[in-house]
């Protein structure tokens, strides 16, 4: 019993001793100081600090070009006004399953409107794929944001595929 009370009072001791060590350097959670704020290095470079950056073994800071094929058909295209401009929307049906990053590319320089017809191809990335399956499995959608600057001069827009293309007036 007399070891128990000892051990007991002992410990509350020590207990009570941690709050006049807190700040000391006994304490293992002040071994690397609390948090103060520090000057940041000016960066020479205009870069968002949101947008994170490519790092790591197999990263390629390069740019690679889009490396698209065309669709084989265009089923339907649909134009939706929006503030500020029009969305595109464009569906295809693939020749083989396994079509993936489908985009619409502008066909004109600078994204603009040639006599008044502004033209997309409509191309995907192929990984293998065979031609089985119904054309449902094989059908994509994309879409493609325009301004209102862009569609000042077009009258028409074409989208294009392999084999054939669909288009919209005014």
């Amino acid at each position: 019993m007399r070891k128990t009370v000892s051990v007991l009072l002992v410990s509350t001791l020590i207990l009570a001793a941690c709050g006049g060590i807190r700040d000391s350097r006994v304490n293992p959670f002040n071994w690397f100081g609390r948090g103060e704020p520090a000057p940041v290095a000016a960066s020479t470079e205009a870069t968002n600090p949101l947008i994170p950056t490519r790092q790591g073994l197999f990263s390629s800071n390069r740019e690679r070009p889009y490396a698209g094929q065309p669709i084989d058909t265009v089923s339907d295209l649909t134009i939706e006004r929006v503030p500020g401009g029009a969305i595109i929307r464009a569906t295809g049906v693939a020749a083989v399953q396994g079509v993936y990053d489908v985009r619409l590319i502008p066909g004109n320089e600078d994204d603009e409107a040639v006599d008044g017809v502004l033209t997309y191809s409509l191309q995907g990335l192929r990984r293998g794929g065979t031609v089985q399956g119904a054309p449902a499995t094989r059908e994509v959608t994309v879409a493609r944001k325009v301004t209102n600057q862009t569609l000042s001069d077009a009258r028409t827009i074409r989208v294009e595929a392999a084999r054939n293309a669909l288009q919209s007036r005014r």
